[in-house]
């Protein structure tokens, strides 16, 4: 007999920090929230563990390379929207080569942001996930309905 289980999806969030900034990528032509700031991001392929999800996708954003070892996890986020998604969240402070903005055709803007000092159009999870970094808050429930 067999058992459908039920899947969710996990995705990983780069916070490229440096001099108190975060790098922001404002998204376009996406179809998901366009106009907004996010961070690197992406979902995992299968087959590749978080980090290596992570160092994929900054390189693919934002063309840079991020040596395994100098990623670090700080968040996780089980969030619920239009559907089920497992977040999770790494910085890293150092990187080899030139941040450049490798989707132009996704991306409209790619800039430094005191992590203090979001812009107001920052997709609103993103905004929390860099507050729970900034708060040292390593897990976090969003879109549930929550008994308090």
């Amino acid at each position: 007999m067999s058992k459908n289980r039920f899947t969710l999806l996990a995705a990983v969030h780069v916070f490229l920090i440096q001099d108190g900034h975060v790098l922001l990528l404002r998204r376009y032509n996406t179809g998901y929230q366009d106009g907004n700031y996010s961070v690197l991001a992406g979902h995992l392929d299968g087959g590749e563990d978080v980090i290596q999800a992570a160092q994929r996708e900054v390189l693919e954003e934002g063309g840079v390379t991020v040596p395994y070892d100098h990623f670090s996890m700080v968040g996780v986020m089980h969030r619920q929207s239009d559907d089920e998604r497992i977040d999770f969240f790494l910085t890293a402070n150092d990187w080899e080569g030139e941040i450049t903005n490798m989707e132009p055709h996704k991306c409209d803007d790619l800039s430094w942001h005191p992590l203090n000092q979001l812009p107001d159009n920052t997709i609103p999870y993103i905004k929390r996930a860099i507050d729970n970094y900034r708060n040292d808050r390593s897990f976090d429930i969003v879109g549930f309905n929550k008994m308090t």
